[in-house]
């Protein structure tokens, strides 16, 4: 499952334009703008439907994809009351905010660009909730809290309780599961009415396809239901399948990081629109060795046995193809690796490492075929940057797919080493090295 973030306002627009196809017997009074200035903030309230700006008092926080806002003094919710906080507050708030760098208690530097204004709501502690889903193993996993806010961390294994859920479990027996594990501190008065919320909370999960899920607090006043705080990260292989209901969805760059450059940018948006998972990060565009690796966690291997043997600064670029993508899609992949890593020259040479463990289902021969078209079109580049290629590889149709790809590197004269998964899966990393010395 590949997890990508989104912004704390597009998953609570997802809420809302899902609420009545899930939520019965619950009403989500939606009103959030998400703005990148104070100018925005003042021109939003003149627009139809945000009135609401200039009547109610607001709350307002930078939406890009870093918690503890609160510990952080990120969040505008008082002046000199709690809930007084106007439009030109916030409008000033907000620009005072973006107008120099920004250090977080973790450490982590950067300029606020995005910030989430909302009304703010009127509510007591015993009326927050925590609740949240995520995927552990094969399961799914549902935690549930009478205590919600800044704390619920402080004390989580006496605070939370957790309900495993197989991914094969039916509907009937996971309402049994919640009903079940409701915690009992929750008021008895108010327990039908979280279990109630909680149940349909967990199949919005499941049925949006969501990898994280956590609102904190939640809070409950009659049949209202306020989403105050909202945490979400999607499984983004779904994205093929969910592009209709999850609707043209942002996925930012995660706060403190640079942009992506346009190859990441192009890699990205190739995976958005797949069924397989392409992911590219260049860690140095000047990097000696490259992969083109299948597979997520092979990934991981390969990246830190390189920085392992090689060291750090030698490791270009981290990503994966895997889940069974087209020629085509493998051989725009290739080419991107290709491009990049022939931009700037090395003395010694440049490496590929193109591995992998064995697949399960993904046709080696075919993918294969999408690399080979790649090495057509770049061979002289690849041999112009002392290119020395390292391959291996398993899974169906295999023996094929190697046969190919060392015949086409004796056709176009390009160096290359062909294992199959009788070689350890990350000895082509240690060969390569030691070719050198």
């Amino acid at each position: 499952m590949a997890q990508r973030a989104i912004r704390e306002y597009d998953g609570k627009a997802l809420f809302a334009r899902h609420w009545n196809e899930y939520f019965d017997g619950f009403h989500y009074p939606f009103k959030s703008v998400l703005v990148k200035s104070g100018d925005e903030l003042r021109e939003k309230a003149k627009e139809h439907g945000f009135e609401w700006l200039n009547q109610e008092p607001l709350v307002a926080k930078p939406d890009m994809l870093f918690g503890k806002r609160g510990k952080n003094d990120l969040v505008l919710f008082k002046v000199n009351k709690p809930g007084d906080v106007t439009l030109e507050d916030a409008a000033k708030w907000i620009d005072e905010k973006q107008s120099h760098e920004v250090t977080l208690l973790s450490g982590q530097k950067g300029h606020l660009t995005h910030f989430i204004v909302e009304p703010f709501t009127p509510h007591t502690q015993d009326q927050e909730y925590y609740i949240s889903a995520t995927t552990v193993g094969e399961d799914d996993v549902l935690y549930m809290s009478a205590e919600g806010g800044m704390e619920v961390e402080e004390g989580w294994d006496e605070k939370v309780n957790e309900v495993r859920i197989p991914i094969n479990m039916n509907e009937a027996d996971i309402e049994k599961a919640i009903r079940a594990n409701v915690p009992q501190d929750i008021p008895a008065e108010n327990r039908e009415s979280f279990t109630s919320f909680a149940i349909q909370f967990f199949k919005f999960y499941r049925d949006m396809n969501f990898a994280y899920l956590e609102i904190n607090p939640l809070v409950l006043i009659g049949n209202d239901a306020h989403i105050l705080d909202l945490v979400a990260r999607l499984d983004d292989t779904a994205g093929f399948l969910m592009k209709d209901k999850w609707g043209d969805i942002e996925f930012p760059t995660a706060f403190g990081m640079e942009d992506q450059s346009p190859e990441e940018k192009a890699i990205a948006e190739a995976d958005s629109k797949s069924g397989a998972s392409l992911k590219l990060t260049v860690l140095n565009p000047q990097g000696r060795i490259w992969t083109m690796v299948a597979g997520g966690g092979a990934s991981v291997v390969y990246a830190d046995t390189i920085a392992d043997l090689a060291g750090v600064e030698d490791l270009a670029n981290y990503g994966e193809y895997s889940g069974g993508p087209t020629t085509g899609e493998t051989q725009f992949y290739a080419e991107t690796i290709f491009d990049l890593m022939t931009r700037y020259p090395d003395p010694r040479g440049k490496i590929l490492i193109i591995g992998g463990a064995i697949a399960n289902f993904t046709d080696v021969a075919k993918t294969f075929t999408g690399i080979i078209n790649a090495l057509e079109k770049w061979a002289d580049k690849l041999k112009e940057h002392n290119t020395k290629i390292y391959v291996r590889r398993g899974g169906p149709n295999y023996e094929k797919g190697l046969k190919d790809i060392k015949e086409a590197a004796e056709r176009l004269g390009l160096y290359m080493e062909v294992y199959g998964p009788e070689t350890h899966v990350t000895d082509i990393v240690r060969m390569a090295l030691e070719g050198e010395k």
